[in-house]
């Protein structure tokens, strides 16, 4: 919206120690300057006219001070930043007015947008394939303890992003299926929306079909799956991690996701805790689409459940009330 860019030394922002055009960023637009009314106008109108009802403001205002003295709604340096804040916070209010969804990769949920990024560094994603993903689950793990899963968003580099070559790159998708499923079985299981930075989602049947099986895998379960997170086991690389998707007024009223991203098989007692699901003497819980068993609930309202998990695996539980 306004970092890294000039839109003419009239309306930069002024660097306070130099008294020249600048920023944090090189050069930044100055939010608070008259330019920022004819730019907010002509966005609006051209959702107006479009009907468009979503839109991405990478950035949003991030801060920059502004010591000019001639700008139209900042007086100096002192209110500059409120002024320029205030400018972003109405120009999302209006975008709310008419219904539009907002991602912010900044804090503004309570101004208007509905996503910002999880967490996550872009640089992370030139990694190896098998330590971008293990980190991408710290993200959400991390993420989700001040949002809910919708309210955040990751990162699925498809073509070579920030460098690494082709350890790090997902393309030609069908000879990096397994690590490609990863990412989708992470960010649906998950109740993410991640974005897809390449030319496609699929490149042969069978790649299209593991993308089917993930999409319809997060329809099937949406509601449970954008519910609350109870954090169980932090990925670490070393053994089953472990997130838990509550909800205690739909039913399934609660879903684990485990992730085995080792190259052994893990087993491990498991204690699941199920107080936010709303259960407290038995749940039914089923492995995938298997058959449910009982398990009664302790004093602590925790289950354990024994588990055992393949090499470089993904499963899940549902848990559901016994009617």
């Amino acid at each position: 919206m306004c970092a890294s860019r000039g839109v003419g030394e009239e309306f930069n922002c002024i660097d306070p120690n130099t008294g020249q055009p600048g920023s944090r960023f090189g050069q930044s637009a100055c939010l608070a300057s008259k330019w920022a009314d004819g730019y907010f106008e002509r966005v609006l109108n051209f959702m107006d006219a479009t009907g468009m009802d979503i839109i991405e403001t990478d950035g949003p205002y991030h801060g920059d001070v502004c010591a000019a003295t001639t700008h139209a709604h900042h007086n100096s340096l002192a209110d500059s930043q409120l002024r320029q804040w205030e400018a972003c916070v109405n120009f999302y209010h209006e975008c709310r007015a008419r219904g539009i969804y907002i991602n912010s990769p900044d804090q503004y949920y309570l101004n208007g947008s509905n996503k910002c990024g999880m967490g996550y560094r872009e640089t992370n994603f030139s990694l190896p394939r098998e330590r971008q993903i293990l980190i991408a689950r710290q993200n959400i793990y991390d993420g989700t303890y001040e949002k809910t899963p919708s309210m955040g968003w990751m990162f699925v580099p498809l073509v070579e992003y920030h460098g690494g070559g082709q350890a790090a790159t997902f393309e030609p998708l069908c000879e990096h299926l397994h690590d490609y499923e990863s990412h989708l079985a992470q960010n649906f299981g998950s109740g993410v929306i991640a974005c897809y930075r390449g030319p496609r989602l699929y490149d042969t049947e069978q790649t299209k079909a593991v993308v089917k099986k993930w999409v319809d895998f997060f329809k099937k379960y949406r509601p449970i799956l954008e519910s609350d997170l109870i954090h169980v086991r932090r990925p670490d690389g070393r053994s089953i991690d472990c997130m838990l998707h509550a909800n205690a007024q739909i039913s399934p009223c609660g879903l684990a996701m485990l992730y085995n991203p080792t190259r052994t098989v893990q087993q491990i007692a498991l204690k699941l805790p199920l107080y936010y699901t709303g259960l407290s003497e038995i749940a039914k819980i089923r492995k995938e689409e298997g058959q449910p068993k009982r398990y009664k609930i302790d004093r602590d309202y925790n289950v354990e459940i024994p588990i055992k998990m393949e090499a470089k695996s993904v499963s899940y539980l549902v848990i559901e009330p016994e009617v």
